[in-house]
């Protein structure tokens, strides 16, 4: 059985909430001890009932269910979770059954990864940092300051008016803000723009020019700004007056 530890290194992620459907007591206990050390917030459900429960009325960023479970197995939990929860949630399967047959039931109940007890509470930790990793919905909406950006649309909008650009000037748009606050130099943002061949010198003057048109010159103060000698930055905090 694995037993609880300080973990010696730190473990890449964010902190998690998890919910932990095990009728093992010691078991149970060792796993929510550990989780908590390493700062994830740990829900318990003695039962697989209880366990359906919490996981349609709460959110989790994952979850760990034994099989054997009383009241409710841990198959069919899985089976109705799948059927009535509105999101899904990453299902992590704790088990000792370890046979390819178990394994096919489990994923085809909706399970998303399997580990086989007994295990290393490291390896469980890890599990879950990945599972709720790959569960994440894509990150394509950036916002620094009044700006905000939508990858998929290829929209921009300052504050509430959309910006009507060009797709290399919001492309342009788009480097300069995931490198804020940094500036980018010229040779940085020709080498994005133009990667297979380099353009004519004014090139990128034309479209930084285009790009201030739509993104500053309707509105009281500047977001793109040239450091001279270097290249362009933008600065989203309005001037004092």
């Amino acid at each position: 059985m694995p037993q609880p530890a300080a973990p010696q290194t730190a473990f890449p992620g964010r902190s998690l909430r998890i919910l932990l459907v095990e009728d093992e007591p010691a078991l149970a206990r060792n796993i929510v001890d550990y989780l908590q050390l390493l700062g994830h917030q740990t829900d318990y459900a003695a039962d697989g009932k209880l366990g359906l429960q919490l996981a349609l009325q709460q959110q989790f960023d994952v979850i760990l269910l034994d099989l054997m479970l009383p009241r409710l197995d841990g198959l069919s939990l899985c089976r109705q979770l799948r059927s009535q929860a509105s999101r899904h949630t990453p299902v992590l399967m704790l088990t000792a059954r370890d046979t390819l047959a178990e394994k096919t039931d489990g994923f085809a109940a909706g399970a998303d990864d399997y580990l086989t007890k007994p295990f290393a509470l490291a390896e469980l930790a890890l599990r879950c940092q990945a599972l709720a990793r790959r569960n994440q919905p894509a990150q394509y909406c950036l916002e620094i300051g009044p700006l905000r950006l939508d990858r998929r649309t290829l929209q921009a909008w300052r504050g509430d008016q959309l910006l009507q650009l060009h797709p290399l000037g919001f492309q342009l748009l788009q480097l300069l803000a995931e490198a804020y606050p940094a500036v980018l130099s010229r040779q940085q943002l020709t080498s994005q723009l133009w990667p297979d061949e380099p353009p004519d010198s004014d090139a990128l003057r034309s479209h930084i020019y285009l790009l201030r048109q739509q993104l500053d010159k309707p509105f009281a103060w500047p977001l793109l700004h040239t450091v001279h000698g270097v290249g362009f930055v933008l600065r989203v905090t309005e001037p004092a007056a």
